[in-house]
C-alpha cells in the first residue's frame, strides 16, 4: 500500500447560499458537493521513527502550510501513533481556485494514514479532525457528494442526477476566501433552501434513503451567492465566466473562485468546451461521481 499514489478528488459547489452571518463571524450557508473523478495523487511512503515529512508538493506551498503534512501531524498527535511518513503530493488540482485541492490532500491523508498506521478510527472520529484543517475536508473523509450546510460541516449524502461531465475552466489568478466572505456586497440574506425542491423525478428523500438531485434543476433554480463578489473583484473570474458561457447557460463558479464549471452531457462536449483555452489559463474536463474516487480505492 505504500507504494501506490492514492486519489485526492476536486470538488464542485453546484450553488453556494449565503444565508447569514454568525455570531462567531463566519456565515451559514447551504450548498451541494459534486465530487469529481479527477484530482491530486498522494503517496504515503511508512517511517518507524515518528517523523512526517514532506518530499514533494505544490510549488510555493511550505511544509508548515501543506494541509497533507498539517493533517498527518494531527493524526499524530490525536492518536499518539508512534509511526512517521514521507509524502509525495503530485498536484494537478490548480491552487486558489475553489475545487478543495488542500482539503482533499488532508482528508486523503487522514484516510490512509489511519490504514496504513493501523489506527482502526471511525470516520467520525476523522472528520472532527479534518474540521480543524479546514471547514471541506470532512465531506472529502466521508467520501460521497453531499447536501451541506452550516459551515459546510453538516452533510447528508446525495445522488446528483443524471451523470455528468463537467469542463473546469481556472483563470491566472486566485481569490482569497475571507476576501469574498467580508466583501460589504456579498448577499448574506438567500432565504433558506429545502432539499425537497431539487429532487430528481420520482425520487424520494424520506427516511434513511439517500436523497436523488436533480443536476439540472439545481444549476437553473439556485446560485453561486459570491459570483458577483468575485467577479466584480476579479476581471479575469468575470472573463472566465463570459468564456465558458458561450458553450453553457449553466456556466458557473465553484466555491469563491476562482475556477468555474459547466456541465455537458457527454465527454466529447466538455472537451470541446475547452479547445482554444487562452494562453495561461488552465482546464480539465470531469466525470462527476456520488462516491469518491478515494474510498473505491481504499475499498479496492
Amino acid at each position: 500500500m505504500s507504494d501506490r499514489w492514492w486519489p485526492a478528488p476536486a470538488k464542485l459547489n453546484l450553488f453556494l447560499h449565503v444565508l447569514g452571518r454568525r455570531a462567531d463571524g463566519y456565515h451559514e450557508l447551504q450548498t451541494v458537493f459534486q465530487l469529481l473523478d479527477h484530482g491530486d495523487e498522494l503517496r504515503f511512503q511508512v517511517r518507524a521513527d515518528g517523523v512526517i515529512r514532506r518530499l514533494s508538493g505544490a510549488e510555493g506551498v511550505s511544509d508548515e502550510d501543506d494541509l497533507a503534512v498539517r493533517a498527518a501531524r494531527v493524526l499524530a498527535a490525536r492518536s499518539a501513533a508512534p509511526l512517521g511518513v514521507d509524502i509525495s503530493v503530485r498536484k494537478r488540482i490548480p491552487l486558489g481556485g475553489g475545487l478543495g485541492g488542500g482539503s482533499s490532500d488532508a482528508a486523503t491523508t487522514l484516510c490512509v494514514l489511519n490504514r496504513l498506521w493501523g489506527l482502526d478510527l471511525a470516520a467520525d472520529e476523522l472528520a472532527g479532525m479534518g474540521r480543524g484543517l479546514g471547514a471541506d475536508v470532512p465531506v472529502f473523509v466521508r467520501g460521497r457528494s453531499a447536501w451541506a450546510s452550516g459551515v459546510g460541516e453538516r452533510l447528508r449524502p446525495v445522488r446528483v442526477e443524471p451523470p455528468a461531465w463537467f469542463a473546469v475552466v481556472t483563470p491566472p489568478c486566485q481569490v482569497p476566501t475571507g476576501e469574498v466572505f467580508g466583501a460589504p456586497s456579498l448577499t448574506r440574506n438567500t432565504p433558506q433552501s429545502r432539499i425537497r425542491s431539487f429532487l430528481a423525478a420520482g425520487a424520494s428523500g424520506a427516511g434513511g434513503h439517500t436523497a436523488s438531485l436533480d443536476l439540472w434543476r439545481l444549476l437553473d433554480d439556485a446560485r453561486n451567492d459570491c459570483e458577483p463578489v468575485a467577479s466584480s473583484s476579479y476581471p479575469l473570474v468575470a472573463e472566465a465566466l463570459s468564456w465558458l458561457g458561450r458553450y453553457s447557460s449553466r456556466t458557473r463558479l465553484t466555491g469563491t473562485g476562482a475556477s468555474v464549471f459547466a456541465p455537458f452531457a457527454s465527454e466529447q462536449a466538455a472537451n470541446d468546451a475547452l479547445l482554444g483555452l487562452p494562453r495561461g489559463w488552465q482546464g480539465f474536463v470531469a466525470r462527476g461521481v456520488n462516491r469518491s474516487p478515494l474510498h473505491e480505492a481504499l475499498d479496492g
